[in-house]
């Protein structure tokens, strides 16, 4: 027995030096990921901490030279000037209307076309499926003027209908990511469903929504992003200031002669954190769908 313990002993021994070695390595090569993302963090949040120092400086104080981070006096002031200044309160509400009918026309459209792209086996059904992808690489630029041409004709130039009526005939990207995501979902939840009597709507709405959570959030947090953040549509469509948006109002900060960064920021700042909040508490949504789109085609 001693022997057999001698034997054990020394080969722990032997074994250590190449544990350490691993755990080594391994620290090693944490520390060298967690310094990358420290310094890509950094780089990423200079942006923003330039914004809030912006903000809560007088505006002769921004175009100081070397740049003075910690505003001296800090005029928190600067936030209420520039929300009352506007009219920024019509501006918030309009862009809730659109931001939120979006969002709707998006998830309603996208889900029912992605499952059945997903789903429906039809003639064609992978040549309309291509298709669909095309429209992707068409630039704006080519579609701008013949849909506002259109829009014109429809006498919905100056109001919300261009902004939010495109956006029930779905998008392509979109389509695209559900359509993925409806894939990995196993066929024969759906035929247990047709076996207790549901029909195509009920198998969607009581089987494969509820699986699809993370995936219907991640396209709302991006329809809201990109609608809530658009400029240049509203800029195109609206002409009345009463029927503007909150991007649209940053701009009037700026003059020919000056720009009122410091206003401008504070604007800024307060806009930006409806999508700071949503990307906070929707990322694990987020980075669940995108991790599963993807895994059958």
């Amino acid at each position: 027995m001693a022997q057999i313990h001698s034997q054990g002993s020394s080969k722990s021994v032997s074994m250590s030096p190449s544990w350490n070695g691993r755990s080594a390595r391994r620290i090693f090569s944490l520390v060298i990921i967690y310094a990358l993302l420290i310094i890509f963090s950094i780089a990423f949040i200079f942006p923003f901490l330039w914004m809030l120092s912006t903000a809560l400086k007088p505006n002769w104080q921004v175009s100081q030279w070397p740049v003075q981070w910690i505003p001296h006096p800090m005029l928190f002031s600067n936030f209420v000037h520039a929300f009352t200044v506007l009219p920024f309160g019509r501006w918030f509400v309009n862009t809730c209307i659109i931001t939120g009918l979006t969002i709707v026309g998006t998830l309603l459209s996208c889900t029912v076309v992605a499952y059945g792209f997903a789903r429906f086996r039809a003639p064609g059904r992978n040549v309309l499926f291509v298709v669909l992808l095309a429209t992707m690489m068409l630039p704006s630029s080519v579609t701008i003027i013949p849909l506002f041409e259109w829009f014109r004709e429809l006498h919905w130039i100056n109001s919300f209908k261009p902004l939010i009526v495109p956006q029930f005939f779905g998008n392509a990207f979109f389509i695209f990511l559900l359509r993925q995501f409806f894939m990995t979902i196993p066929v024969e939840l759906e035929e247990s469903a047709k076996i207790d009597g549901l029909g195509t709507l009920g198998t969607l709405v009581r089987i494969i929504l509820p699986l699809t959570i993370p995936a219907l959030a991640t396209v709302g947090v991006m329809q809201f992003n990109g609608t809530w953040n658009d400029f240049f549509n509203p800029l195109i469509y609206l002409d009345d200031p009463n029927k503007y948006t909150l991007a649209i109002g940053l701009n009037f900060f700026k003059s020919e002669q000056n720009v009122q960064w410091n206003y401008l920021m504070a604007a800024s700042t307060v806009i930006m954190l409806p999508s700071l909040i949503l990307f906070f508490f929707g990322q694990r949504f987020y980075v669940e769908s995108i991790t599963l789109t993807g895994v059958k085609g």
